[in-house]
């Protein structure tokens, strides 16, 4: 049976999502305007992260530095990253593709390929489902898509690529020859520039001179194993399966009951910090980030008092949950009753690395440093053992806070 694959992806995603939140809301839709996604327009800093058709006429490229893009287009329209949107959005059109297909893996927050493969007793016609899919995805979500089809995720993957936006197209076997080959080698998925520089430098211009080139050849230019790749992609040859992802974790979440109350802040400061580092390195190790933080405390009268922050970006870093955490605790304990419990729970996952590119350059640089930090710590503690490395202001002479209570941890990934 030959394999279906469908690959479904967002016409400029950001900007779109952005644009349907405010069509939606009653505002004019800004994917009919020169605008892009990123940066500050009155600093001038920041790069492009996604643009509109008209704006791609001005010549503005994804990536770019903003002061460069308003130099093309003054009258650029700037809107701010918004992540929780892009998550949210994501989460959405893949919830619609799941109910054509189990196998879905997603790609990237953008994008993700189907598996219909044995599915045509119940949708017969591959064109016809895939548009179905990209017009359910209009209709009910508000952004557009394009849809590849083809028997292997790299011609659905090439053939998404063709002409956008709204767009099904098909890249079958016997289709290679008149649709991909005759593109430039550079358009090949997989090949950056300076393999496309050398594979040019050589003569080989197109994807068919590419794919008609003997494989020791092709070899002997770019290596063994990726000269073995971009032949048979070339070829139209991927025999990788579509990934069925499991579910993802909710959110994570961890608590201590204590053997004796806590009655002070600091006391209550020293467990936070110690229930931080541990929620954390745990979704770290999953690549997981955070974009909203709660804090639970029990008083000895066994009432539970909850509060949580969202914040702008998503965070896996210690010192942030932490410092969240503190906050939280400050505006929920009276300072007056004593504590048995006290928990930190971290929802509103996403597993993708896009907070960053909202921060100017010493806060990423900043951010990074610390998230260094942390991973070093968890490799340590994986290695020699969690009580290997201690957070220095958790730590005591005397251990006092370890020895005045027996801390029984309860996890939950939610």
């Amino acid at each position: 049976m030959e394999r279906i694959i469908f690959h479904i992806d967002v016409n400029s995603a950001f900007l779109s999502w952005e644009a349907a939140r405010r069509v939606k809301n009653g505002e004019d839709d800004i994917r009919l305007i020169p605008s892009a996604i990123g940066g500050d327009r009155d600093k001038r800093t920041g790069v492009i992260l996604a643009k509109s058709i008209p704006a791609k006429k001005f010549g503005i490229k994804t990536g770019e530095p903003v002061a460069m893009a308003l130099r093309k287009c003054p009258e650029l329209y700037l809107a701010k990253p918004d992540f929780r949107l892009y998550v949210k959005c994501s989460k959405a059109f893949m919830d619609i593709c799941r109910e054509y297909t189990p196998v879905v893996e997603k790609y990237s927050i953008d994008e993700c390929f189907l598996d219909m493969t044995g599915m045509g007793r119940l949708f017969p016609d591959p064109v016809k489902t895939a548009h179905e899919i990209k017009d359910r995805i209009y209709r009910e979500l508000g952004f557009t898509v394009n849809v590849g089809i083809g028997p292997c995720k790299i011609l659905a993957k090439m053939a998404s690529d063709f002409e956008k936006p709204n767009k099904v197209h098909t890249l079958f076997k016997e289709e290679v020859p008149v649709k991909m080959w005759p593109l430039p080698v550079r358009e090949l998925f997989s090949i950056g520039r300076s393999t496309a520089d050398r594979l040019e430098c050589a003569g080989i211009k197109t994807i068919g001179d590419l794919a008609r080139l003997d494989l020791k050849s092709v070899q002997a230019l770019i290596g063994e194993k990726n000269g073995k790749q971009i032949h048979d992609y070339a070829n139209g040859i991927d025999l990788s399966p579509v990934l069925e992802a499991p579910e993802e974790a909710k959110g994570y979440s961890i608590s201590t009951t204590l053997e004796e109350d806590v009655v002070t802040t600091e006391g209550a400061y020293k467990i936070l910090l110690a229930l931080a580092d541990s929620v954390s390195a745990r979704m770290r190790a999953d690549d997981k980030k955070a974009f909203c933080i709660g804090v639970t405390i029990r008083g000895n009268d066994f009432k539970n008092h909850s509060h949580q922050h969202t914040l702008d970006d998503p965070t896996d870093i210690t010192a942030e949950v932490y410092s969240v955490s503190k906050r939280l605790f400050s505006e929920l304990w009276d300072k007056k009753t004593p504590l048995r419990l006290l928990g930190i729970s971290l929802t509103q996952i996403t597993s993708e690395d896009t907070a960053q590119l909202s921060l100017f350059n010493t806060e990423r640089e900043n951010r990074e440093k610390e998230r260094r930090l942390d991973k070093a710590m968890d490799a340590i503690r994986n290695k020699f053992g969690s009580a290997t490395v201690v957070r220095a202001s958790n730590y005591q002479s005397d251990l006092d806070v370890g020895k005045k209570y027996k801390a029984q941890m309860e996890n939950r990934d939610e």
